[in-house]
């Protein structure tokens, strides 16, 4: 923790950045991930009018991440150069424009074009956030502030269920259009207007912040130079020969793989279990995101408290693996069904903000650019992957199950690494001969 005599000050000075800061962030994610996964509340509707099946479907929620990935990298890079404040400004406006154009799928290939497109629009905000937070944040605090941008992803899900589900029941028919047609209309809007909204609010750096006294900037800047300590800046290269930003890249593959099966098709096996209203299917929906928001937050003040990194990240991932398997089995009954589901939900979301804080800890400079916007492209991989290979399996056997059986042992899997490979980390120095 500080290692300043009074610590009071420096406290101060963090809570000023994080008032001013983790809501925009946090407010950005938001309606992010709502514009990358309200597809799974459309699909309700778009499949029957058509005509896609669940492979098209389940190709075309994945291949916005093929677009992710070729254009992370490059993206965090720029990001890395211009500042965070114009180039997330640009993610924002670019992807909430071509989500709207999403009401205009008519085909197949239109369908995979957009999402490609909005991968690759959207490629960069993720990384760029996770690079941003290690200018204004040491190590001892970014578990806790990682979890709270990251409940982003279970806000999103709780408000934009409900929202997804009444804009589908309310405004299908509405001037000839389809209840999808006006979800991705109504959910792209938000994201144009707060992407000229975080232009003119968010600010680059430490130095830059005028809203900060320069007493406290000194603070702040000192406490992040203590934390770095030794650790070099880096390089690109640095990046791409470092084994642990490889070895990252797998371990946030198998997780990413629980988060997508959860995101993209929860709405779905709600669906299975018997509901089929919209509205009461994103209530339902809600209700294991708002278990992962509070469990996400309290594990993440568990880490930082303790400082213990491993078991914060694996044990989550092993209980959200085992919810996963036990809402299969309790499909046929509501209650239960939807408790193993709320277990699911929160072990796959509350491991994924804290692994980030085990890459963060050994790359800076464009070496956290570069690594960063890799682990997180190739970890998203697994979005094309998940929900494509749940949506070949329910086509070929008529049901999500075995292909959830698979999306567990990804997880289950990616806990097993962190346990093994964990000590990895402790290495401070690259060779790259």
């Amino acid at each position: 923790m500080s290692v300043f005599p009074d610590g009071r000050p420096l406290e101060g000075a963090y809570s000023k950045v994080s008032r001013r800061v983790l809501p925009l962030l946090l407010l950005g994610y938001v309606v992010a991930y709502l514009d990358r996964v309200n597809v799974g509340f459309a699909k309700l509707q778009m499949l029957q009018d058509l005509n896609f099946s669940e492979t098209i479907y389940g190709l075309g929620a994945g291949v916005f991440f093929v677009g992710y990935f070729l254009f992370e990298v490059p993206s965090n890079m720029i990001l890395h150069r211009v500042g965070a404040r114009r180039w997330i400004a640009r993610i924002m406006i670019t992807w909430g424009l071509i989500s709207a154009a999403m009401m205009f799928v008519q085909t197949p290939l239109q369908f995979y074009v957009f999402r490609f497109l909005l991968g690759a629009a959207e490629a960069g905000f993720f990384p760029g956030v996770i690079l941003y937070l290690t200018q204004w944040y040491p190590a001892e605090r970014r578990g806790r502030v990682t979890a709270i941008f990251m409940t982003g992803i279970a806000i999103c899900s709780v408000i934009g269920s409900m929202l997804s589900g009444w804009i589908m029941q309310t405004f299908d028919g509405v001037r000839g259009w389809s209840g999808w047609q006006w979800l991705f209309l109504i959910e792209g809007t938000p994201a144009i207007l707060f992407g000229v909204y975080i232009f003119f609010r968010l600010t680059d750096s430490i130095a830059a912040a005028n809203w900060l006294t320069d007493a406290e900037k000194s603070l702040l800047i000192s406490d992040l130079n203590r934390d770095a300590g030794s650790k070099p800046q880096g390089s690109l290269a640095t990046a791409f020969c470092d084994r642990r930003v490889w070895l990252a890249c797998l371990i946030y593959f198998c997780l990413i793989t629980g988060l997508y099966g959860v995101g993209f098709w929860l709405p779905t096996i709600i669906f299975d279990m018997g509901v089929k209203n919209p509205m009461e299917i994103g209530m339902l929906t809600a209700i294991p995101y708002s278990v992962a928001a509070i469990g996400m937050v309290l594990v993440g003040r568990s880490a930082d408290r303790s400082g213990e990194r491993r078991w914060h990240v694996a044990a989550p991932a092993a209980i959200g693996a085992t919810g996963l398997v036990l809402s299969t089995i309790f499909s046929n009954h509501m209650v239960v069904g939807m408790m193993t589901l709320a277990l699911a939900t929160f072990g796959i979301l509350t491991s994924v903000p804290l692994f980030w804080s085990l890459p963060t800890a050994y790359l800076r400079g464009a070496a956290a650019a570069a690594g960063i916007a890799l682990i997180n492209s190739f970890g998203n991989l697994a979005g094309f992957a998940s929900p494509y290979l749940i949506g070949w399996v329910k086509d070929s056997t008529g049901s999500t199950t075995v292909g959830l059986y698979c999306v567990a042992g990804f997880v289950l899997g990616g806990a097993a690494l962190v346990i093994a490979a964990i000590p990895a980390y402790a290495v401070n120095r690259v060779d790259c001969r």
